[in-house]
């Protein structure tokens, strides 16, 4: 035999003919995945270069440790070579080499087992896109008409549910939410004032930042902040709590005994949310206000008294009720979507992430679409 003609050198993979019809395929050092290995197209240009080679083997005499790594390179090489009908000597390789791909190859790959690149027109995705919310949208609709008829029962003394459940979810729903309320109104009064100041000035009406502030937090922004903050806190955790529930069988257990899951879970979240957010929304109004009037105060030195005087002549019963109203209805929209995703919830942990993920998305996109609509009604209406 002549000597080995060395034709191209990497870490792991190098190449050498022998006879100029042999390709030798040298494997060296550690073949992991982690670190990133050769592609079996370095052969199939080994083996496009003259002179073409007649069979192909290897060598493994520098080969160190190896994993799955190693056998995927020579399912490609194999794929290579039964495609040009090209012989291979597997016998260099070692043993535990050598049997797994004696099974790999024992075991005829399926037809159409490889899925194939699918390229779909832009028209064609936005139309699945469509097709995809409004079938969340039916089922949204389905379970609010569902957790309606729960409602009816409740009407009539029949619901079925633990008067502790429902004020412990208004604790949570209540008090425990007035922390990041506070900050997150406060600070929308505060920005809404300051932007408002900046224009104001140049006009000599630095007084009518007290109006900006009232109307806008009175009739939407109070409201939609407010449902907002608890769509990310109690929509994703009633989702959690739900999904977990659902995991753990808990919810087919109430079903097996005879106790709706709508009635028992859902309805004490739905009716504490629909109490505890309009009393939110004014409190976040109060602070957007005070959170105004430290600006008024500040940076305009307008005194306390002269803008809460100007907010109270600017803002009208209909604006605060308005605003209160929205807010229960959004408080309805958070709950049933948050305790729906609950409800859909796979059987696995990683998926309460997901369902607590898809609620507060759920949520937040529903409450901004209610409020333009209720802004567009309501202008209707001339309120």
């Amino acid at each position: 035999m002549q000597a080995l003609k060395q034709s191209q050198m990497s870490d792991e993979l190098s190449f050498a003919r022998s006879d100029n019809s042999t390709l030798v395929v040298r494997l060296a050092g550690d073949w992991h995945l982690r670190h990133g290995l050769p592609e079996p197209d370095l052969v199939l240009k080994q083996l496009d270069t003259a002179p073409k080679p007649a069979r192909l083997t290897f060598d493994a005499t520098r080969l160190g440790d190896w994993d799955s790594g190693l056998l995927t390179f020579l399912m490609g090489v194999s794929e290579i070579c039964h495609k040009r009908n090209l012989p291979a000597d597997w016998s260099p390789l070692p043993e535990g080499v050598r049997g797994l791909i004696q099974l790999a190859e024992a075991v005829p790959e399926k037809t159409g087992a490889r899925a194939e690149a699918v390229h779909t027109s832009l028209i064609e995705a936005l139309g699945r896109e469509a097709i995809s919310y409004a079938r969340g949208l039916d089922d949204f609709l389905r379970f609010l008409g569902e957790v309606a008829i729960a409602f009816a029962m409740l009407a009539v003394g029949k619901a079925r549910f633990r008067r502790v459940d429902l004020m412990i979810v208004i604790q949570d729903c209540g008090a425990n939410a007035f922390g990041i309320v506070t900050l997150v109104t406060f600070l929308v009064g505060v920005i809404l004032a300051f932007m408002g100041a900046v224009q104001l000035q140049q006009f000599g009406a630095a007084i009518y930042v007290a109006d900006l502030v009232g109307i806008a937090m009175s009739r939407d922004m109070g409201a939609m902040m407010t449902a907002i903050i608890m769509a990310g806190r109690t929509g994703a955790a009633f989702a959690a709590q739900l999904g977990s529930m659902k995991v753990t069988q808990e919810i087919d257990a109430l079903t097996t005994m005879g106790i709706s899951p709508l009635e028992f879970l859902v309805l004490p979240r739905v009716v504490a949310l629909f109490l505890m957010i309009p009393l939110l929304c004014v409190y976040a109004d109060c602070l957007g206000v005070a959170g105004g009037a430290f600006v008024g105060a500040t940076m305009l030195h307008i005194s306390i008294a002269t803008y809460l005087r100007e907010t109270a002549h600017a803002i009208t019963l209909t604006d605060i009720f308005g605003g209160v109203f929205k807010a229960a209805v959004y408080g309805i929209i958070i709950a049933v979507a948050g305790c729906l995703r609950g409800f859909q919830c796979g059987n696995s942990s990683s998926a309460v992430g997901d369902a607590a993920t898809a609620a507060v998305v759920t949520g937040i996109v529903y409450v901004i679409v209610a409020c333009g609509m209720f802004a567009f009604i309501f202008n209707i209406l001339g309120l």
